[in-house]
């Protein structure tokens, strides 16, 4: 039986990632607001606070986005054939690991997340049980996983 994170976990967990980034914007906003009335110097704004306000921003956006388009419910298919929504196990060199293929902001469903637009991610999308893959985490490094079960 091929396990997934099923629509209401996924929800769950995207809203639940949804409400600690607002609360994390919140906290920000008061850091950043201007207090007292001193020189100019006193009165400058914290750029390093404004810079997080602004990463914080883009995270809400591609979360509510994620929460907005859910994703499509998978067809029946082979239960030897790695798709994202799946947890896989697979072993990188040094025993197996289980995680999830999926968005980062699943990673709140209990597993360690891989996704699918890295180098590893990339090949696992599509990659049967018992497939070595070969994947470059970055130019001139070559590693290999083999894929040990779905679920």
């Amino acid at each position: 039986m091929t396990a997934t994170v099923s629509a209401d976990d996924r929800h769950d967990v995207l809203s639940n990632r949804l409400a600690a980034l607002y609360l994390e914007r919140e906290q920000v906003l008061a850091e950043i607001a201007p207090t007292g009335l001193g020189d100019e110097a006193d009165r400058a704004t914290n750029v390093d606070g404004h810079i997080r306000l602004a990463m914080l921003e883009q995270r809400i956006v591609a979360v509510e986005n994620e929460l907005a388009e859910p994703r499509p419910a998978a067809p029946k298919k082979k239960s030897d054939v790695v798709a994202v929504g799946d947890v896989v196990t697979v072993d990188l060199g040094d025993g197996p690991e289980t995680y999830l293929l999926g968005s980062v902001d699943e990673a709140g469903a209990g597993f360690d997340v891989i996704t699918p637009s890295s180098p590893l991610g990339q090949v696992l999308d599509g990659a049967s049980v018992g497939a070595t893959l070969t994947y470059a985490p970055r130019p001139g490094r070559s590693l290999t996983a083999k894929v040990l079960a779905i679920g």
